[in-house]
């Protein structure tokens, strides 16, 4: 476990400890980390609000930004409160297009959970987001034996100093997501916070023998034990997961258009199962419908 130190001592009475103490009590609640509760340790330790300086919460014609340096003191407690609320944080929007977000601190417990890390596994983490989970990964095996990558140098950088500022220092590395990153293999857990229509052949290469890769596959989550460089078998996971997709160069000319549910009864498109079949047979769905 990395040798990582609280950002405040117990019974501090700071207001950030405190968020993330009562953030920590609702996902024990939620029973996400009950099959690994190591995890209740990484989640109290870590920070979240250093992975998110800002972020953006909808509003009437976009986003509205929302950001800890504001000199209203009630916007940046309106900030902190929502940097540790068990909900998704857009954090990097381009083109009106979300690209990058922190994902729902319960679905990543659950997830983590899931991917079964044991001491000393390396893991691979495809899509760094702000690093608040490459953060939590180190915190519980090291930083040494966590990698995590993203595509645009901007999201890598951001992550890179983020971890720094709360004491995590993990390979950070630049590249397109669907290739892995070969020069760091062999990979013993894979975890993808993107969504995903397909699970890369790169990645099953890249994995040791009973390697375990965990991903969002159109709208749910498949577990995979990986039996050789193409070869991976398992089943998907009782979660619905909704991500921001994959984006990378291995997709040859502009992404499909999202599919658009508006003539499709609404129980229907509350309907888990079915948003799930329409995301992976139409590729992704629109990220309002997807959001919903």
């Amino acid at each position: 476990m990395g040798a990582h130190a609280l950002e405040t001592g117990p019974g501090s009475g700071d207001p950030a400890e405190l968020a993330r103490a009562s953030l920590v009590r609702q996902i024990d609640r939620s029973g996400a980390w009950a099959s690994d509760p190591v995890w209740r340790e990484a989640f109290e330790a870590v920070p979240r609000h250093l992975f998110v300086p800002y972020y953006y919460i909808g509003a009437v014609g976009g986003y509205e930004r929302l950001w800890g340096e504001d000199p209203d003191p009630r916007a940046r407690d309106r900030w902190l409160r929502g940097a540790y609320a068990d909900t998704p944080l857009a954090t990097r929007v381009k083109d009106g297009e979300l690209v990058s977000s922190s994902s729902q601190p319960s679905l990543m417990a659950t997830m983590l959970a899931e991917l079964e890390v044991r001491d000393g596994d390396a893991v691979l983490e495809i899509g760094a987001g702000t690093g608040y989970n490459a953060a939590l990964l180190a915190y519980r095996l090291g930083d040494g034996l966590v990698t995590t990558v993203d595509l645009e140098p901007e999201i890598t950088e951001a992550a890179r100093q983020h971890l720094a500022a709360a004491g995590y220092h993990p390979t950070v590395v630049t590249g397109d997501g669907a290739r892995g990153v070969p020069e760091r293999a062999p990979f013993d857990r894979i975890i993808a916070t993107c969504t995903l229509t397909t699970i890369p052949r790169p990645w099953l290469a890249q994995c040791a023998p009973g390697a375990r890769v965990l991903a969002p596959l159109a709208t749910g989550l498949i577990a995979l034990e990986v039996r050789g460089p193409d070869h991976a078998e398992g089943h998907f996971l009782h979660t619905s997961a909704f991500f921001v997709p994959l984006r990378g160069s291995t997709r040859s000319g502009p992404g499909p258009e999202p599919v658009r549910t508006g003539g499709v009864p609404r129980r229907a498109r509350s309907d888990d199962l079915f948003r799930f079949l329409l995301a992976l047979t139409a590729d992704r769905l629109d990220p309002h419908d997807a959001y919903t």
